[in-house]
């Protein structure tokens, strides 16, 4: 099987600069009104991709800053947090190009952060959790921006293929 994982941080990369085109263009309050998300709001829950990818980067890679809380606030101002997600997204794609089948079958050690443990696993399955973890939190953030009147965002995968022609050959 192919390494599908610089597919997934593109089309990651893309869906998530998507779902801030869209958080951009509403009033400050509905951005942070408690919609009933997990993380309550849009912007917390933006932050919360993004304190999840650099917890999950550092255990990757030893390398950046790991927060201690899930529900952290990184950055206020939406614009800050979108410069950080679009810096984090592509160390993310740099990082993943990087990586061969015998570093994808390494295994990794990590202390979680809600009932802490010590976990030994596969990079390979932590890497997917990864990019499965921002799809199920960008689908809330599109549900709670489609409720506000919001644009219908077209984050499929198939999408993001035929307009950057990746994963298509």
């Amino acid at each position: 099987m192919p390494n599908l994982f610089p597919l997934l941080a593109g089309y990651n990369a893309w869906a998530n600069l998507r779902v801030y085109e869209a958080a951009v263009a509403l009033p400050d309050a509905d951005l942070r009104a408690d919609r009933g998300a997990f993380f309550g709001s849009i912007h917390r829950t933006l932050n919360h991709i993004l304190v999840a990818d650099k917890i999950w980067m550092h255990r990757f890679t030893g390398e950046g800053e790991a927060p201690t809380r899930l529900d952290a606030v990184l950055f206020e101002d939406l614009a800050e947090l979108r410069r950080e997600r679009e810096r984090e997204d592509a160390r993310i794609v740099h990082y993943v190009a990087g990586l061969d089948e015998t570093a994808l079958a390494a295994r990794i050690r990590y202390r979680t952060i809600t009932n802490p443990m010590d976990v030994e696993q596969p990079l390979a399955p932590a890497l997917l959790h990864l990019f499965n973890h921002q799809t199920h939190h960008r689908g809330q953030i599109h549900a709670l921006l489609t409720g506000l009147g919001g644009p219908s965002l077209a984050l499929d995968l198939p999408w993001f293929m035929r307009e950057t022609g990746m994963g298509m050959s």
